[in-house]
């Protein structure tokens, strides 16, 4: 099993530049609907808001109406966390909670990507 998570993006130019830009990477698909990161065991995706919405149908709210809403969190464990904050504050993101140890001994900081969505880098403690 592989698991991919896949994120709702209003602009998935604008994700894929943003996330290429904070993570250091290069897509592994890039086609107009998909956008995906291999982040070594799994893999993350951006899925345009219109796309998903009609796939979905009506049977659930439509993902554009929680724009900037935190929905999910990437919780990612690196090596120096402070410099991904840095990378990711100078391609747009907005800082939440900066980086501080935590209660279960990790040092996170906390960021908002440009749907809303919270990424976070961590160090182990």
């Amino acid at each position: 099993m592989h698991p991919l998570f896949v994120l709702y993006v209003a602009d998935q130019a604008r994700s894929r530049e943003f996330y290429k830009k904070i993570l250091a990477l290069e897509p592994t698909l890039d086609v107009p609907g998909m956008t995906e990161f291999d982040l070594g065991g799994c893999t993350m995706g951006l899925m345009p808001e219109q796309g998903i919405a009609k796939i979905l149908g009506k049977s659930v709210p439509d993902p554009a109406t929680g724009g900037g809403v935190p929905r999910c969190e990437l919780y990612l464990t690196v090596a120096a966390p402070q410099a991904y904050c840095d990378r990711a504050l100078a391609a747009g993101a907005r800082l939440v909670s900066p980086l501080c140890q935590r209660g279960w001994g990790d040092h996170v900081v906390y960021l908002a990507d440009p749907d809303g969505h919270i990424v976070a880098f961590a160090r182990k403690a």
